[in-house]
């Protein structure tokens, strides 16, 4: 299947590991000009290599701090500039930060906010003018299954994943006219440094493949998922191929989810 990627131009924050990496391998494959953004230099390089390695293709890599509207209104900027347009943005950046009520204190919630509402809201505030130049497009926000569903100790992630949810949404209506598709993507338990750091102090003596059978005895598809899955299915909705898709949430968790 074409997917129709071919010399569009993508961005990515958070891109310079795990599913955002991944995801920037999977669209250079498919023949798209990709950015990766993120706040360190030296893992920007490491992925750039990585992805060159792998492709032979060349990617630009931003160094910037998308919880800064400043930084996210460069990181546009300077993607046009090198590029001429743009296509896709993928707003990816953000980290787990899973603790009660009682345990997160103001400069806690406003850090999780700007990192994963605000720098969403103000990457597309600033993208917004140049998808409309190109008559259309795809923004996509990366967020988590228990958005959904949030389970007690999980703030402030589940809170700022949630509105991402509700931000997705209401963009979908309103870009809609433009032809610009939003949707959000719902991660669950997937491959990534953290958990193979969890894997080699918890049962080193196992492989990935039977920590992943172990850890995922209570996921329907009985494993955790793999890093390419997850970009493998943010590919397809950024693409042309998802042309009529928009608005929606599409859960990646194996089934776990209690939600649709």
């Amino acid at each position: 299947m074409d997917l129709g990627l071919k010399d569009k131009v993508a961005i990515i924050t958070g891109a310079s590991k795990g599913i955002g990496l991944y995801t920037a391998l999977q669209l250079v494959k498919e023949g798209a000009k990709v950015v990766i953004a993120a706040r360190t230099a030296s893992t920007l390089n490491e992925a750039k290599a990585f992805i060159q390695q792998h492709t032979g293709q060349e990617i630009l890599t931003i160094s910037c701090d998308v919880s800064k509207e400043e930084d996210c209104k460069r990181l546009i900027e300077e993607t046009v500039q090198h590029y001429g347009k743009l296509n896709i943005l993928i707003n990816n950046a953000g980290t787990s930060s899973a603790n009660s009520f009682e345990d997160v204190d103001t400069e806690r919630w406003h850090a999780d906010l700007n990192l994963k509402l605000f720098g969403a809201i103000h990457c597309s505030k600033y993208a917004l003018p140049y998808l409309k130049e190109q008559k259309g497009g795809a923004i996509l926000n990366l967020t988590a299954v228990l958005a959904k569903t949030p389970p007690a100790s999980s703030l402030p992630t589940t809170v700022s994943r949630s509105a991402g949810l509700a931000l997705t949404k209401a963009m979908s209506k309103d870009l809609g006219k433009y032809n610009i598709r939003v949707n959000s993507v719902c991660i669950g338990l997937i491959r990534s440094r953290q958990i193979e750091e969890i894997w080699q102090k918890e049962m080193p003596d196992h492989t990935w493949e039977e920590y992943s059978t172990e850890v995922g005895k209570s996921i329907p598809l009985g494993r955790i998922g793999d890093t390419e899955e997850a970009a493998n299915v943010i590919t397809f909705l950024v693409s042309d191929a998802a042309s009529y898709v928009t608005g929606t949430a599409v859960n990646i968790d194996g089934g776990s989810g209690a939600a649709l």
